[in-house]
């Protein structure tokens, strides 16, 4: 590694520090109610669309037995609820690290973005033009959802009609009305 490059690291793996102490508000009922509408429940282990194991309501477990779920298997409703809200903060924190100070989204507007973090992952959300654009503060968020959300179809490469249902429903989600602040996090 190049010598000067050293302050610049320290000072990356400083902000990275601040950052995670950020935490993502909880999502509204609303919103764990589409998540729970397109994961569906199943308390034993079984392939999600592209073969991965997957338990619960949308758990993507890290190996073929879920052995990183601390509950047992087949999961109670109540546990697999607790496995549900343990799996949104992840997807709430990097939605909420992820967007720009000066974007401000509602509630449901959050949520939306919640579900599809949830469904794609905080790494493919960290990269997406959706996120860049929000944070460019240009564009009305609606408009920015609209386009950018039903863009997220695949998985393994193939259009998934589950996948365009459930964009369409995070877009009306996104432009529901709410008096209810989300972003930014008053947490932060």
């Amino acid at each position: 590694m190049h010598q000067s490059t050293l302050p610049l690291l320290a000072l990356f793996g400083a902000i990275c520090v601040v950052e995670s102490a950020c935490v993502g508000p909880l999502v509204n009922q609303a919103t764990i109610d589409l998540i729970k509408s397109f994961e569906g429940w199943e308390p034993d282990i079984y392939p999600d669309p592209v073969g991965l194991p997957t338990v619960g309501y949308g758990h993507l477990c890290k190996g073929s037995r879920c052995s990183d779920v601390p509950y047992p298997i087949p999961l109670s409703e109540a546990d697999g609820e607790k496995l549900l809200q343990s799996d949104l903060v992840i997807a709430q924190n990097c939605m909420t690290q992820q967007t720009a100070e000066a974007v401000f989204l509602n509630a449901n507007q959050y949520g939306a973005l919640v579900s599809w973090a949830f469904n794609v992952g905080c790494g493919q959300t960290l990269t997406s033009s959706l996120i860049q654009r929000l944070n460019e503060g240009i564009e009305d968020p609606n408009v920015i959802a609209a386009f950018e959300l039903p863009r997220w179809k695949y998985a393994g490469g193939v259009v998934l009609r589950g996948l365009e249902r459930r964009r369409a429903a995070e877009v009306v989600l996104f432009k529901t009305p709410s008096d209810a602040p989300a972003l930014p996090a008053n947490t932060c």
